[in-house]
């Protein structure tokens, strides 16, 4: 048996989980930990401004490659830093394993200089939590954590590791797997319950796929497709799905909920049977939940029995993975037409598409033409707020794991760690930052992460001059009382990009769009294009909150 510290615990357990990266900053109680990094074959520490950067470029990574991120904070700060980055991962079922440092054992409870109980501060926001006090158990705590990360509904856990564990030393051996007793996912689907819903689709005559990002985590996009077209189904996803189906395809109903199209919404509320895979009925996609779906019967296909009946009563349930259940069901369900289905979701496509007037600098226009430069392959990461939403919209997502996003928590300055974590993850793609002129301030110091790391994203700044999303409910709900939400003292974002090392552009003309754009994503540098877009474009159509999701106003011709 061999002696090593726990630092090396650590390094030999992210090897053997075949862990390429860690994102994070180092401090006082990590040290021992950052100089293990040092030796020959380890993964790489790359060192970020932030560690809430570190945490989004870490879901990021997870989001584009499938495998689990890895970020490192240290104590106090350093942790409840990464609080925000936890809470993104926990709400959108993104594996992550955080490491945290911690004082001494013997400092514990004593408020020692950067003392925070991060595992008590994180317990509401981590799928699990683990303070090591004792070496011996560290090999286990890591195996563990990284096994509840990725499996069932995958999620944020946190090890925090004090700094004597990190530098104790033992010879006991790591596991090579770890049995939890009280952690059994189920991932089979009941093949009485798959009967039971492939029987009402088989009868259904106005069906509806209503998919969520668990089909995207499972890795079930390619099942999905193939139930929809034996079935003619047609498909509305949610922020988290997007790319799951492609949306160039006749069954394609895009987005749905507060911001969805049009066609979809009508479809939710038109459909005799609506058939829910991995998503979870949120507040944005129902809209009143009393008047949600009133003529539909609701099969729920989800790995989390906790999500079944929780915003929505289902008539059929079925827990497990997404994957399993959809191969079920191809198999029992029968092809079908729907012609008169179809030809009604047609007609209400025809007469209510996403639209906009074409005047000016339009956001929507400048996400038109990053989907048709980029030929729709680019990996798509968005801020959060109205760039977010227009995102979704304007540009058409035909892949899965090219579109990534803050949706739960809807997180401000999520976007550009995340891609830096993605074009790490995926070296050889187009990685977009679509942002705002708000959130991207968030964490606008990564540029330095990604100019000395030559991690060549491309941010585009839809800039209005305001927190955007703010500014519309203002406008359409306040009497125009632009209260907080005007930002006056912007930096100059070109000569900003340039100060970091990286390369920029100030774009004001829709004829000016197209050429910057095909610049910048020929040049493998580090990229911001600043869009002065129309200050007061809305994102429509939009269900105002409390009401049903076909009260829809605006954005449709």
């Amino acid at each position: 048996m061999r002696e090593r510290d726990g630092a090396h615990i650590l390094m030999e357990v992210l090897k053997s989980e075949g862990v390429e990266v860690v994102f994070g900053i180092p401090g006082g109680v990590v040290l021992p930990i950052l100089d293990a990094f040092y030796d020959p074959g380890m993964p790489r520490f790359l060192l970020t401004r932030h560690e809430q950067g570190a945490g989004h470029a870490a879901d990021g990574y997870a989001r584009a490659t499938g495998k689990v991120g890895v970020c490192l904070a240290t104590s106090g700060p350093g942790a409840t830093n990464l609080v925000t980055a936890l809470a993104t991962a926990n709400f959108d079922s993104i594996p992550i394993v955080a490491i945290t440092g911690q004082v001494k054992t013997f400092l514990i409870g004593n408020d020692a200089f950067q003392e925070a109980d991060i595992t008590g501060i994180t317990r509401p926001i981590t799928k699990h939590s683990y303070l090591v006090k004792d070496v011996t158990k560290l090999g286990e705590c890591l195996r563990a954590a990284f096994h509840i990360a990725r499996t069932g509904r995958p999620g944020p856990v946190l090890v925090d590791i004090p700094a004597d564990v990190a530098s104790a030393k033992t010879d006991v051996e790591i596991p090579d797997s770890v049995d939890l007793p009280g952690y059994k996912p189920v991932i089979k689907g009941n093949r009485r319950q798959i009967k039971r819903a492939a029987e009402a689709i088989n009868a259904a005559e106005r069906p509806l796929l209503y998919v969520g990002g668990g089909v995207i985590i499972s890795g079930a996009s390619e099942l999905l497709r193939q139930l929809a077209f034996k079935t003619h189904i047609p498909v509305t996803t949610t922020l988290m799905a997007l790319g799951s189906f492609p949306e160039d395809h006749p069954l394609a109903l895009k987005m749905l909920g507060m911001h969805g199209t049009a066609y979809a919404n009508y479809a939710v509320q038109e459909s005799d049977l609506l058939i829910a895979v991995g998503a979870r009925f949120d507040d944005r996609i129902t809209g009143d939940v009393k008047r949600f779906a009133p003529h539909a019967k609701v099969i729920h296909i989800d790995i989390d029995p906790s999500s079944i009946s929780k915003n929505i009563r289902v008539d059929i349930p079925v827990v497990g993975d997404a994957s399993d259940i959809l191969e079920g069901l191809l198999e029992l369900c029968e092809p079908r037409e729907h012609e008169e289905w179809l030809a009604k979701i047609a007609a209400w496509k025809a007469k209510h598409p996403l639209a906009y007037k074409p005047d000016g600098l339009k956001p929507q226009y400048v996400i038109e033409q990053i989907c048709e430069i980029s030929q729709g392959k680019a990996v798509i990461c968005t801020e959060v707020g109205q760039n977010q939403m227009w995102s979704a919209q304007w540009y058409t997502h035909r892949y899965p794991r090219h579109f990534i996003s803050s949706g739960g928590l809807g997180t401000m300055g999520y976007g550009f760690p995340a891609a830096i974590g993605a074009q790490v993850g995926r070296p050889d793609a187009l990685v977009v930052d679509i942002a705002g002129d708000g959130s991207i301030q968030m964490n606008i110091q990564e540029l330095a992460t990604a100019v000395y790391n030559k991690l060549p994203v491309k941010i585009c700044i839809l800039n209005n001059g305001h927190l955007g999303m703010v500014r519309q409910w203002q406008e359409l709900f306040y009497k125009r009382r632009y209260s907080g939400s005007t930002l006056n003292g912007n930096p100059d974002f070109v000569r900003l990009a340039e100060a970091y090392g990286a390369r920029g552009a100030r774009i004001t003309k829709a004829e000016d769009v197209r050429p910057a754009l095909a610049k910048a994503f020929a040049d493998p540098s580090v990229w911001v294009l600043d869009f002065v877009v129309e200050p007061e474009e809305n994102v429509f159509p939009m269900v105002p909150a409390g009401e049903a999701i076909d009260r829809m106003i605006g954005g449709m011709a």
